[in-house]
C-alpha cells in the first residue's frame, strides 16, 4: 500500500482536507497518515517539522513520501525539492529543512520542475508537492521530477557543546505535554559521564536533576525529573505538569549537565 504522510503549521484549516483530496483522487488506495499540522510560523516550525519528520519517518515502510509544507514559500534561493534518502522520498521548499531532516547527504536531491505553482502560487502543497508525491509513489523516478540540485540549503545541526566534566545543551523541541528534548544525546552523556555523578541544571543552577529516571511516575507528582526519549535524546519534564510553562523554557534554553569525580 503506498503511503504519504503530511507536516504542516495549516491547523484545522481546509487546506489538509485539500491536499488529502488530490491524493485520494489521483491514487485511491493511498493512505494519508497525519504527521502534524501544529508547525509555528517562520524559522521556528522549520525546525519543529525537521524533529517531527526526521525521528518518525524511519518507522514507515519504505517508499513513503513524506510532504512537508512549512514555510514553504517559493524564492529563487528556496525552490521546491524532492529528497530520496534511506528508502524514503521528501518534498518540501528548500529552507534549510533538507540539512536538518539528515545527518549526511542524501542519495539524491532534484530541484521540482515538473510542476508549475500557478495554479496555488501560496501552497505549493497543493500545487507542486501533492502532485510530485503522486508521481513517486506510482513509482516515478524522482530524476523525472527535475535536474540534480546539490546546494540545497545547510543551517548546521546545533551540537551539544562536550569537555571532559560537562556537556552544555540547548532545547531543541517542547512536545505536546510541555516536555523540553534537548540535543543531548543518550551516547554523549554516557561517553562523558563514564558513570559518574552528575547534576543537570534547568535554568542555570536554580533547579537541578540528579538521576535518569526509566519511567516518569518514579518521580513524584509535581517533582522535575529527566528520561531519555525514545530517539536517545534528554528530555526533561514534571510529573503530570508542563515543564516549558512552568519554568519559562523555549528553544534554545540552555540545559547543563554537570559530572562530578567519583570519591
Amino acid at each position: 500500500m503506498a503511503v504519504i504522510t503530511l507536516t504542516t503549521g495549516w491547523r484545522d484549516d481546509f487546506y489538509v482536507a485539500a491536499v488529502k483530496g488530490i491524493l485520494l483522487s489521483a491514487v485511491p488506495s493511498v493512505q494519508v497518515v497525519d504527521l502534524s499540522h501544529q508547525a509555528p510560523a517562520f524559522n521556528t516550525g522549520i525546525l519543529y517539522a525537521a524533529y517531527m519528520v526526521k525521528h518518525s519517518y524511519a518507522y514507515f515502510p519504505k517508499g513513503t513520501v513524506h510532504i512537508i509544507s512549512v514555510a514553504s514559500e517559493y524564492s529563487n534561493s528556496a525552490p521546491f525539492v524532492a529528497a530520496y534518502n534511506n528508502g524514503h522520498y521528501f518534498t518540501g521548499t528548500d529552507n534549510g529543512i533538507f540539512d536538518l531532516l539528515f545527518d549526511s547527504v542524501p542519495e539524491a536531491v532534484v530541484r521540482i520542475e515538473k510542476f508549475k505553482d500557478d495554479a496555488s502560487p501560496n501552497y505549493p502543497a497543493i500545487s507542486v508537492f501533492a502532485p510530485a508525491a503522486v508521481h513517486l509513489v506510482n513509482g516515478g523516478d524522482i530524476a523525472e521530477l527535475g535536474s540534480a540540485y546539490a546546494d540545497y540549503q545547510r543551517m548546521g545541526t546545533v551540537l551539544a557543546t562536550v569537555d571532559e566534566s560537562q556537556i552544555t545543551g540547548t532545547i531543541i523541541h517542547i512536545n505536546a505535554f510541555g516536555n523540553v528534548i534537548t540535543n543531548i544525546t543518550r551516547d554523549d552523556f554516557e561517553r562523558v559521564g563514564k558513570g559518574r555523578p552528575f547534576e543537570i541544571m534547568v535554568q542555570s543552577t536554580r533547579y537541578k536533576i540528579n538521576r535518569i529516571n526509566r519511567y516518569f511516575h518514579e518521580t513524584s507528582r509535581g517533582e522535575l525529573l529527566a528520561v531519555f526519549n525514545i530517539s536517545g535524546y534528554l528530555e526533561i519534564a514534571i510529573n503530570k505538569g508542563k515543564v516549558a510553562s512552568l519554568l519559562q523554557l523555549s528553544l534554545d534554553s540552555n540545559i547543563i549537565v554537570k559530572f562530578f569525580i567519583q570519591k
